[in-house]
């Protein structure tokens, strides 16, 4: 693993080690939001794949009971009777933070008739079939919008996972290796230089000791022939 490109200084080391914790703890925390997004999920899945089967399964009872009424009414009668519909459908949409992850919230209201009255056609020219095929959809259409707000759930949630994923990756695997080597290098690049100033140190100190030596015996020997040119002492 390649360092990084610093000077090797005790102020770089301690800022690389700041970040290093810093890091450390950022790696941490996203993982456990890794996990909790996979948790979360998980748990969209499994709700949009039983969801999914009801709707299937009730637009497939919607689709049945429009072929049976188209059996046995008329094109013509068939599209006077859904041409103009009774009600008006309002649909609302809200946000729903999910660990950070902003999630649509779809709600709808209906206005236009009263309750019982949804039909936008008369029951004597009508058959059974058609009341069944519009009952089976006005059924199925709340599970279809909460399907679509649990779809787009998922694909949001997968996408974040996704980048929490890439981040965890990149600090584990590249930047807080890197920071390691880094310090390790910057740690030996002070130790070196701390040996070679202890070394020079210790040459220095060995020739101010050699100097003082000399100097010691030189004024040694000075005393000693200023003693002898004196000559001996009268008593």
């Amino acid at each position: 693993m390649p360092v990084l490109n610093v000077n090797p200084t005790r102020q770089e080391l301690n800022r690389l080690k700041t970040r290093l914790r810093t890091s450390v703890r950022g790696h941490k925390l996203l993982k456990d939001k890794r996990d909790e997004l996979m948790k979360q999920f998980m748990d969209v899945v499994r709700e949009n794949r039983a969801l999914r089967r009801k709707v299937e399964e009730g637009l497939t009872r919607a689709n049945t009971a429009f072929a049976a009424a188209a059996a046995v009414m008329s094109p013509e009668m068939l599209e006077q009777a859904i041409l103009y519909p009774r009600e008006s459908v309002s649909l609302e949409m809200g946000f729903q933070n999910v660990m950070s992850v902003n999630v649509p919230i779809y709600s709808f209201h209906t206005t236009g008739s009263a309750e019982g009255s949804a039909a936008p056609y008369g029951f004597a020219a009508t058959s059974g079939e058609l009341d069944d095929a519009v009952e089976a959809l006005s059924q199925v259409f709340q599970d279809m919008l909460r399907l679509a707000e649990i779809e787009k759930t998922s694909q949001l949630l997968a996408q974040e996972i996704e980048k929490t994923r890439r981040r965890v990756n990149a600090l584990e695997y590249v930047k807080i290796p890197q920071m390691e080597e880094t310090i390790k290098y910057i740690t030996m690049k002070l130790d070196e230089n701390e040996r070679a100033s202890t070394i020079r140190l210790m040459k220095v100190k060995d020739m101010l000791l050699k100097e003082a030596i000399q100097e010691r015996r030189e004024e040694d020997a000075k005393a000693v022939r200023t003693s002898a040119d004196a000559g001996p002492t009268q008593v």
